[in-house]
């Protein structure tokens, strides 16, 4: 019977993984009906330049300036960053997975993430992400975003881990399918039940004690 490759480090989405997605479609919506914003004229501005901002070539302000604050508002631009800031939330029992993996099998942990650096930042902070990983990869420090395979690249890089050594834990079809493409072995989160099953079937049993790997 061949050998399965033990697995040595884990990569990680944020957005829909961790974290609810940060400024996602709904988001925007919703800042739409709060502000009374034309949500069609913000979506086109925001498709226009938001790889821009992803790929930390834009500020938060220049991003604001050009899909939200061309022209003259009857709120701040303090008011709208907050707004943007508390649309994130956590799902506690991914971000446990994470951490009892990571102690019980002694993973390397690394984020591979398109997010924009100020919200990157307020996330990682905000939800102490830099307590259990090692390394992120984030579109904004990178310069380079999904689905573009570099991302990947750099982060085996990075995270110094052979390709075959490597779970990548994705709810992105397509992005699976990159890293897949690179070697990856990965995972399409859809819930954490079924996350933690496909992961035990790596090896990796949750403290649960829910999923029993096999060895």
């Amino acid at each position: 019977m061949k050998k399965v490759t033990a697995i040595t480090c884990l990569f990680l989405d944020i957005g829909g993984v961790l974290l609810t997605d940060g400024w996602d479609h709904h988001a925007r919506q919703r800042a739409a009906t709060n502000f009374k914003l034309d949500l069609a004229e913000m979506e086109d501005r925001h498709h226009l330049t938001f790889d821009t901002y992803e790929e930390g070539k834009l500020t938060l302000e220049e991003y604001l300036g050009r899909v939200v604050f061309y022209q003259k508002r009857p709120f701040t631009r303090a008011q709208f960053r907050r707004f943007m800031f508390a649309q994130s939330k956590p799902y506690p029992k991914m971000i446990a997975l994470v951490a009892q993996l990571k102690a019980r099998y002694g993973l390397k942990i690394a984020v591979v993430s398109n997010e924009a650096r100020e919200l990157n930042a307020y996330r990682i902070q905000k939800f102490k992400l830099d307590g259990f990983v090692d390394a992120f990869i984030s579109s904004c420090f990178v310069h380079v975003r999904k689905p573009d395979a570099d991302i990947f690249r750099l982060a085996l890089d990075i995270a110094q881990a052979p390709a075959p050594q490597v779970v990548y834990i994705e709810n992105t079809p397509m992005f699976v399918q990159i890293a897949e493409g690179l070697g990856i072995r990965s995972i399409l989160h859809t819930d954490y039940m079924s996350t933690c099953a496909k992961l035990a079937s790596f090896g990796l049993q949750n403290d649960e004690g829910v999923i029993h790997a096999t060895s």
